[in-house]
């Protein structure tokens, strides 16, 4: 079945499940502990409603969006989703010109195969780098140094993996470092030739950013253990500030949902902060980044950018993140289901699925272009109509 038959983000989501391993499947889709993040983060958008404001002409709404003083074609980018050549052999450079097209941003994964140089070479006016720190420092500074000379016009530093935890569907299929899949993965592999097939042609796992710091003449596989042994480790705020210092363009913070945090990121001159708890897959009982928004906004709105990651699933999350504060927000899964499903075509269609939705809804509720996006469009509690006070 062609991927271009998918109308919506669980079409995708089946479609990537029929190609890949339980295995690779768990580890896209799956949280952490009991995976009640992954529900939270549902049910904060389903607690959400969305109010219309008719008689307004929004036929043709308008999703330009200015971000970091650079206009992107909607309010949205693809998230860094590291492992993705897992599910599909060259994903990652698939998702950067899927969003060069669309003019959208890409923040490539400090875990991707691709190299930060690759992608620069495909998609540089819209691609953004993830840096996860090691270790050893000097390794991150050297990153650091490399995607400045990529050109590439924000880092992001994520700094919600502070060690490892128990992501229990991959302990049950023996997903770990070294690799140890229990008998029933490996027969259900068997299920997935495609994929098989392709992996075994192709590096499999890899972490190719990471190749230049291993023992010279690692295999693909040294370089994973050797990523293991420096990665996760925790970020500081001396890292923040060291980063701050040598990162000449907009830095951005992602996985912070304190607001203290974000109070200390205004302090030290951060230009962005992405409100994330990492698609639930690091905190269980962390609250879901749709909660905090409205508490960051209103403290911060004016002093930092405010962006969003975390459960999208619908064009109306995305409408309803912006109209709670959020200046722009990023998908993670939705874009990896449509590489997995459909390689460069499923990542187009994936973005071409979310600006459909993103259109359909705002049209509906009447509103004219993204600026208009606010509290306004909001039910706020049972029966509360007096949104305009909260304007």
């Amino acid at each position: 079945m062609p991927v271009t038959t998918a109308i919506n983000y669980d079409d995708l989501r089946r479609m990537a499940k029929r190609r890949v391993p339980r295995i690779a499947f768990d580890f896209l889709e799956g949280g952490v502990d009991d995976e009640v993040g992954l529900t939270r983060n549902d049910d904060a958008f389903r607690k959400q409603t969305l109010m219309p404001h008719y008689m307004v002409d929004a036929a043709v709404p308008k999703l330009a969006t200015e971000l970091f003083g650079q206009t992107f074609a909607a309010p949205y980018g693809i998230a860094p989703t590291g492992g993705a050549a897992l599910f599909r052999r060259g994903a990652d450079l698939m998702l950067a010109r899927a969003a060069q097209a669309a003019n959208v941003p890409f923040i490539i994964s400090g875990a991707a195969t691709a190299t930060m140089e690759d992608v620069a070479a495909v998609a540089r006016d819209v691609s953004w780098y993830q840096l996860y720190l090691a270790k050893n420092r000097d390794i991150s500074r050297d990153m650091v140094a490399r995607a400045d000379a990529c050109g590439f016009s924000t880092l992001v530093l994520s700094v919600d993996v502070p060690g490892k935890v128990q992501r229990e569907r991959n302990l049950r299929n023996g997903f770990s470092r070294p690799m140890r899949p229990t008998v029933s993965a490996k027969l259900e592999a068997l299920m997935h030739p495609g994929w098989l097939v392709e992996y075994f042609l192709g590096t499999g796992m890899s972490a190719s950013n990471w190749e230049k710091y291993a023992p010279k003449g690692a295999t693909p596989d040294d370089v994973l253990d050797f990523l293991s042994s420096q990665f996760p480790t925790p970020s500081t705020w001396d890292d923040v500030a060291w980063i701050r210092k040598q990162w000449p363009r907009k830095f951005v913070i992602k996985g912070v949902l304190n607001p203290d945090d974000v109070a200390r990121c205004v302090a030290m001159g951060v230009d962005g902060v992405m409100l994330s708890n990492h698609g639930g897959r690091q905190l269980d009982r962390a609250p879901s980044p749709l909660e905090v928004l409205p508490v960051v906004r209103d403290r911060f709105g004016e002093k930092i950018v405010v962006m969003f990651d975390s459960g999208i699933k619908r064009g109306s999350d995305i409408v309803t993140a912006l109209s709670l504060g959020a200046q722009f927000c990023f998908v993670g899964r939705w874009t990896l289901f449509g590489v997995t499903a459909g390689a460069d075509a499923g990542a187009s269609h994936a973005l071409g699925m979310i600006r459909t939705e993103v259109s359909s809804v705002m049209t509906q509720i009447g509103a004219p272009d993204v600026a208009a996006l606010g509290s306004k469009f909001l039910m706020w509690g049972d029966g509360d109509l007096q949104r305009n006070a909260r304007n």
